[in-house]
């Protein structure tokens, strides 16, 4: 049992772990107070969004149309980041089962606390929302969308701080599929990601690894992907997913060129209608080499000063 952490001994915590913090604007006073208790608390609860970044911050931050936000404490897109979405109460836990929160209270609990049998609605349901801090990591949560070595070593860091400031193990962490018998999220070994922030929390907060793989969590056995390493980079990818998801990029990429282009076309017909006499040609090939021009100054624009998520 302890009191909530206020906004700046939360990001203090964070940032003395190492991880990579974005406030949102906002954040400190953007929670769900007067529809709820916010505290006394007991632990944190990791979820995946099940959608895709920036859609998904955004459905973080503000709620949705059944949901309304704050849907966690902060949202960890697939780069690292961590965007801080609130300091109070928020929609991410909804009701679960009393032995779980009684387990993780004790910390008593071997690799994995007891099944849950409760959810929110039903009769003997318990307001997780008043007694776990939530992080929601950007992942499709289709068993097959990957977690790049960074975004996972982000998450093990905010939950260790979390855990840290408060004086608790490991075992005050669990996943949404351990609080509510409805909930499938995250779609990651949760023992595995508790042996992380143990092995953290056997190191002062400001530890950094020798090598990535020594503050890597392990997935186990029916989330194993073979992973690969691009030269020079500490990243570790899923291959084949990476393939796959790269020829459906080229495929998108494809149909909205060949719709793009039947656009342009149908718009350089309308206007010599209009206008006889006009070269549709040229106009068709104008517009396209505007379309390139922007294309090309974006590119090298945002790709000096920013770095990509997703």
């Amino acid at each position: 049992m302890a009191v909530p952490l206020t906004a700046d001994q939360m990001l203090a915590a964070l940032r003395a772990e190492g991880v990579r913090v974005v406030e949102h604007p906002g954040w400190r006073t953007h929670d769900r107070a007067g529809h709820g208790a916010w505290g006394p608390v007991h632990g944190l609860i990791i979820h995946h969004t099940g959608g895709t970044a920036p859609s998904d911050g955004d459905i973080v931050w503000a709620g949705r149309a059944d949901l309304p936000g704050p849907c966690a404490h902060a949202y960890l897109a697939k780069g690292g980041t961590l965007t801080l979405t609130s300091a109070g109460r928020a929609n991410h836990a909804g009701g679960g089962d009393g032995n779980v929160l009684q387990a993780v209270i004790d910390e008593s609990y071997g690799d994995r606390p007891p099944a849950p049998y409760q959810h929110e609605g039903s009769t003997g349901a318990v307001d997780g929302n008043a007694r776990f801090y939530g992080l929601e990591c950007s992942n499709r949560g289709d068993g097959a969308d990957p977690w790049p070595a960074t975004q996972r070593d982000q998450a093990v860091r905010w939950a260790a701080g979390i855990c840290r400031a408060h004086g608790w193990s490991e075992k005050s962490v669990i996943g949404h599929k351990e609080w509510s018998d409805w909930k499938p999220d995250p779609v990651i070994g949760m023992a595995e990601f508790r042996a992380a922030v143990a092995t953290r929390l056997a190191h002062p907060a400001s530890w950094n690894p020798t090598t990535p793989e020594d503050n890597e969590m392990t997935f186990s056995a029916t989330d194993a992907r073979t992973n690969w390493a691009f030269k020079g980079s500490t990243d570790k990818v899923d291959m084949r997913q990476y393939l796959v998801s790269t020829y459906e990029t080229v495929q998108r990429l494809v149909a909205t060129e060949t719709a793009q282009t039947a656009a342009i076309s149908a718009l350089a017909k309308a206007l010599s209608d209009a206008h006889p006499g006009v070269d549709t040609a040229q106009v068709v090939a104008a517009v396209q080499k505007a379309i390139a021009d922007a294309v090309i100054h974006v590119d090298v624009t945002v790709g000096d000063t920013t770095t990509k998520e997703s």
